[in-house]
């Protein structure tokens, strides 16, 4: 039986040989304690490349997000973010049960401007309205199709946000994507905000965790948080050796994962029935639309897979590829192909 192309998420891939290896090998101790090397360094190295005092290895992107508004808000809050932002979208609700937040979108497809956040703004002290004490951007942008937040723009926004007596956090789950696509350091696009998180455990192939990065004293209130939360681990450092492993040997490669994303999108826009924007396909992932003639994302992405190309329904007709470290050129090319195949196959006879 040949083996799915997996392009629901670069969440599925599998550790490799090597960062096996580099994991059984890790020097560990007691993480509580501060006392395991491997985490020690992860972190070191983590916020040296963001350019920040302290980082904090935590389980999950989800939970480094959670752990962002619960220590830059306090309930009542109000945060405002980019449309289909993951914190609203992709969290259980998460927000308004840790938290006691509420969110106010703004922009369109993940972006936004620093006027959109002047906007929404609402002071400190108002009878009726919640305070806006936070702002968070999503760089990459998830559910807007792996596009990249223009930095010129994160910079103004996170100086407005200043101005205002605001906090500014970055949601960098796919930031490594972003600055390889870019060509700018890491620093660079996390310079503008207090506090930021990387995933380890997408683009760069590990099998957990990410990393908040901030001031001191931010990140020893994260640390509480992050014991609040259930996050707080023993022996972490098998895990935080695979990161230190992404960080020599996955980083670089990203480009690939960008470039197949690129042709799995050239050839789905060319697709009758297909709405693709190409300007969207900026990093590893791909999202499209279905019009009206054709039938809805679940039943395209139940054809797709009895072909042996797994995708993920984002809405009712909303489909979702990403490319990843375990499928290659040749893999992606042909994915490509047949998710064309299948949903020309799809278009109702006559539209």
């Amino acid at each position: 039986m040949t083996t799915a192309i997996d392009l629901r998420s670069d969440t599925v891939t599998r550790p490799s040989p090597a960062m096996r290896e580099a994991m059984a090998a890790a020097p560990v101790g007691d993480d509580q304690y501060g006392e395991d090397p491997s985490v020690n360094l992860l972190q070191e190295r983590i916020a040296g490349l963001l350019g920040k005092e302290a980082a904090l290895f935590v389980p999950s992107g989800t939970m480094a997000n959670q752990i962002g508004l619960k220590i830059l808000t306090r309930p009542g809050d109000e945060v405002v973010l980019g449309h289909e932002a993951h914190i609203v979208w992709h969290e259980a609700g998460a927000g308004a049960a840790n938290s006691g937040v509420q969110f106010a979108p703004v922009g369109r497809g993940g972006l936004f401007t620093a006027a959109d956040l002047r906007a929404a703004y609402k002071p400190k002290g108002h009878i009726v309205f919640p305070p806006t004490t936070l702002v968070a951007l999503e760089n990459t942008h998830n559910r807007g199709g792996g596009v990249i937040f223009p930095q010129a723009e994160a910079v103004a926004i996170c100086a407005a946000a200043r101005a205002l007596g605001m906090a500014s956090y970055l949601d960098g789950a796919r930031l490594f994507n972003a600055a390889v696509a870019l060509g700018k350091s890491l620093a660079e696009l996390a310079a503008p905000f207090d506090l930021v998180s990387v995933a380890l455990s997408k683009g760069l192939g590990c099998p957990v965790g990410s990393v908040l990065a901030g001031s001191r004293e931010l990140i020893a209130h994260a640390h509480r948080a992050r014991r609040m939360f259930g996050g707080a681990m023993r022996q972490a450092g098998i895990l935080a050796a695979a990161g230190l492993y992404a960080l020599d040997h996955n980083v670089a490669r990203l480009a690939e994962d960008h470039a197949n994303a690129r042709q799995i999108g050239e050839r789905l826009a060319a697709v009758p029935g297909v709405e693709l924007d190409l300007g969207t396909v900026q990093t590893n992932i791909v999202i499209f639309h279905l019009a009206a003639q054709m039938p809805d994302a679940a039943a395209i992405v139940a054809a797709a897979a009895e072909k042996g190309v797994l995708v993920s329904a984002f809405a009712a007709r909303t489909v979702r590829a990403v490319t990843h470290l375990d499928v290659s050129d040749e893999q992606c090319r042909r994915a490509g192909g047949l998710l064309a195949a299948v949903i020309a196959a799809a278009r109702k006879p006559g539209r």
